[in-house]
């Protein structure tokens, strides 16, 4: 495994799977490799992009339509992918980041409305870059959602949709991993925590 030139990092799944802990375990495992990696996540990640992600994530479910949703989401990646992701690449670092624009995609482009070309085109011509690997950790939406929602952490804005929405966006999730076999590894996350961190570490060495 080598940073020389910057690798990029996503992980993806839906909420309450248990993305964000494996995002962060996996920083601990490659500091205590003797890298130096930079965890960060979406929407957030900058200063002008955590100010976006209160807009997105607090409030009622039907506060912002798919399309309102899409522009900020846009908007918060800009600024995260200026201020912090391009400049810690250019340094050779190890950029994991929970989530990036394939949330979008799937949340916004296939599940909330038939706009995945919108997403598409407004991430090339705003973001254009992709994961180098990307780690979709996928687990049973309804099992997901409880532990979602027991987290109480004020920002359900999206587990308030309900299970249904769920599991739309659990095969959102799949089908997205398939249609991009060559970056996306999708890891069964109903398993023991350090289980599925030990996979994440293995396709990152296959892969990097």
């Amino acid at each position: 495994m080598t940073s020389e030139e910057g690798l990029f990092v996503t992980f993806e799944g839906i909420d309450g799977s248990g993305k964000s802990t494996q995002a962060r375990l996996l920083a601990e495992a490659l500091i205590a490799a003797g890298h130096d990696p930079l965890l960060t996540r979406e929407p957030g990640g900058s200063p002008g992009a955590e100010e976006i992600r209160r807009l997105l994530v607090e409030g009622p479910p039907e506060r912002w339509s798919a399309e309102t949703e899409i522009l900020l989401f846009t908007a918060a990646r800009r600024d995260h992918l200026e201020k912090t992701i391009a400049p810690a690449l250019a340094a050779g670092k190890i950029v994991i980041s929970d989530r990036f624009v394939d949330s979008t995609r799937v949340y916004q482009g296939a599940v909330r409305g038939a706009l995945r070309a919108m997403v598409d085109e407004l991430h090339c011509r705003m973001i254009g870059r992709e994961a180098d690997i990307t780690l979709v950790i996928d687990m049973q939406a309804d099992a997901a959602l409880s532990r979602g929602l027991a987290r109480r952490s004020g920002e359900d804005r999206f587990e308030d949709f309900g299970g249904a929405f769920q599991q739309r966006l659990r095969q959102g999730f799949l089908d997205l991993a398939a249609e991009f076999p060559a970056r996306c590894h999708v890891v069964e996350g109903a398993r023991p925590v350090q289980d599925v961190a030990r996979q994440v570490w293995s396709i990152l060495e296959r892969s990097a």
